[in-house]
C-alpha cells in the first residue's frame, strides 16, 4: 500500500484520505508525546476494521509538509508504534513499520516513519472503542454496524473462517513444494487454478488472489506472521501439577513451540510426547513394558486438534501438557455446531472444512513410536477419530478419556495414564 516514494509524496501532497493518516511528532527528553499514545492507537485500530491504510509519522497535516524525525529518535518512534499495537489495541496489531527519506519543500532529505496496517481478520478495540475509518476519519462503529462487522469476521458467516482471504498477503507466500503436495494423478490445473480449486487462496475484494486461512496454515513456512497463534505449545513437566507462577520453568522437563505446516505440527506434537513419556514395567504375567499413553489416541487427539480449533480467536493457541499421570490437551473455542461433549462419540462435526479436507490429503508421519493405525491420511470421512481415543486409552490405562469446555472458550481433553502395579520405570 503506498508502497512506491512516488506515490505516497504524491499521497501526501493530496492530504489525508480513507487510507492515509498523517501525524506530527513531538518530544519531551526523547520520549515521544505527540501524537497521544491511546488517539494513535484509534487511528490503527480503525484502519484495521475497515480496509487498511497507512500512517505516516514525522508529516504534518496542516499544510501538509514533510518535518522528519531527528535520526537519533527514530528507535523511540519504533518502539512506540511497537507499544500502542501490543499494549491499546486488542486484539494486538502487527503493522509493517518502515524508516524512510522523504524530501522536505526545500529539498532537504529527512526521516520518516511509515506505518502500514492491513485489513484484520479481527474485529480490534482500541482505547475509545470499536472504530473504523470513514473518508479521512475515525468513527464509533453503530451497534449494527459492529454486529455485522463481527459476523463478517468470525466462523459464523457464510465463508468459513479457515476460508477467508488474509488481506496482509501475497500468493507467493505460499510455498509451492508445500501446496504441490495436495496434487493428484487426475489433476489438471496449473499454478494459482491449482490453489483456487483447493480453496488455498480465493480473491479479495479488488479481484488480486490471496492466500486463504487454510492456505496460509498449510503451505506458508511459518503461519504466525499472519495468525501469531498458530502454534502447539507443548510442555513436559516433573509431576503431577504446574507448580507456582515463578517456578514453573523448574519443573519442566521440555518445552517446545511447534509451529509450520498443520500436518507438521501433528508429526512434532507427536514426537514430543513419544520422547518425553515413561515406559512402565509391570510384572503381572512376567515383565510387560507398557508406554505412559497410547501414541495412536494421542494422535488422533493431535490431529483433531489442529484440525477442528477455532483459529478467529487471537491470542489462544492449542497448549499441550504431558504430566506423570496425564497427557491434556487444550484446543481454543468451543464445540462447532453447539455439540456437548457427551455426543462427540456419535456426532461429527466440522468447523474448518478446508483444513479438514487437505488434512486428508496428508500422510501419517512415518516412524513414531507406538503408532499403529490402518490409515493411510491424517483425517478420515469416517469419524472414528474420537472412538479410536476412547477405546485404546481405556485398554491402556482403564479409564475413560475426559471431555470438557473450560471457560467456555477452549475444549480439554485429558487421557489418563495407567496405575503403574511395579513403580520400576526407566
Amino acid at each position: 500500500m503506498l508502497d512506491s516514494r512516488r506515490e505516497l509524496l504524491d499521497q501526501i501532497r493530496l492530504g489525508e484520505s480513507s487510507f492515509l493518516e498523517l501525524k506530527e511528532v513531538r518530544f519531551r527528553k526523547e520520549q515521544v508525546t505527540g501524537p497521544r499514545a491511546s488517539n494513535f492507537a484509534d487511528e490503527l485500530a480503525a484502519f484495521a476494521n475497515s480496509h487498511g491504510g497507512v500512517c505516516v509519522l514525522g508529516v504534518s497535516d496542516r499544510p501538509r509538509e514533510i518535518v522528519g524525525i531527528p535520526l537519533h529518535l527514530l528507535d523511540s518512534v519504533v518502539g512506540f508504534v511497537r507499544h500502542v499495537c501490543t499494549e491499546l489495541v486488542e486484539p494486538t496489531l502487527d503493522p509493517i513499520v518502515d524508516r524512510l527519506w522523504l524530501p522536505s519543500t526545500t529539498g532537504e532529505e529527512l526521516a520518516v516513519v511509515k506505518v502500514e496496517v492491513r485489513r484484520s481478520l479481527f474485529v480490534h478495540r482500541s482505547p475509545a472503542g470499536y472504530l473504523h475509518r470513514v473518508a479521512d476519519e475515525k468513527r464509533a462503529m453503530s451497534p449494527d454496524y459492529l454486529a455485522r462487522l463481527f459476523q463478517q469476521r468470525s466462523q459464523t458467516r457464510m465463508i468459513r473462517f479457515d476460508e477467508q482471504v488474509v488481506s496482509d498477503a501475497t500468493i507467493d507466500v505460499l510455498a509451492p513444494d508445500l501446496w504441490e503436495r495436495f496434487r493428484t494423478q487426475r489433476t489438471r490445473d496449473e499454478g494459482n487454478d491449482l490453489l483456487s480449486k483447493l480453496r488455498m487462496a480465493r480473491q479479495d475484494e479488488d479481484g488480486v488472489l490471496r492466500p486463504t486461512v487454510a492456505g496460509v496454515l498449510m503451505a506458508a513456512r511459518d503461519a504466525r506472521r499472519w495468525l501469531p497463534n498458530a502454534f502447539v505449545q507443548a510442555v513436559a513437566y516433573r509431576g503431577d501439577r504446574v507448580r507456582p507462577k515463578g517456578e514453573e520453568e523448574v519443573y519442566q522437563l521440555d518445552a517446545a513451540d511447534i509451529s509450520g505446516p498443520l500436518d507438521r505440527q501433528v508429526d512434532e506434537a507427536c514426537r514430543f510426547v513419544a520422547k518425553n513419556m515413561k515406559v512402565a514395567a509391570f510384572k503381572q504375567l512376567g515383565r510387560v513394558d507398557r508406554p505412559q499413553f497410547d501414541m495412536t489416541a494421542v494422535f488422533e487427539a493431535v490431529v483433531n486438534a489442529v484440525a477442528h480449533r477455532d483459529y478467529s480467536i487471537h491470542g489462544s493457541k492449542i497448549r499441550l501438557r504431558l504430566f506423570t499421570d496425564r497427557l491434556e490437551l487444550y484446543s481454543p473455542g468451543e464445540i462447532p455446531n453447539t455439540l456437548e461433549p457427551e455426543n462427540l462419540l456419535h456426532i461429527q462435526s466440522s468447523r474448518n472444512e478446508v483444513l479438514s479436507s487437505l488434512l486428508a490429503k496428508c500422510p501419517v508421519p512415518s516412524e513414531l513410536p507406538w503408532l499403529t493405525t490402518d490409515r493411510r491420511t491424517l483425517m478420515d470421512k469416517r469419524g472414528e477419530g474420537m472412538r479410536i481415543i476412547v477405546e485404546n486409552s481405556l485398554e491402556l490405562s482403564g479409564r475413560t478419556p475426559d471431555y470438557r469446555m473450560i471457560g467456555g472458550s477452549e475444549f480439554l481433553v485429558t487421557i489418563y495414564a495407567p496405575q503403574e502395579d511395579s513403580q520400576a520405570q526407566k
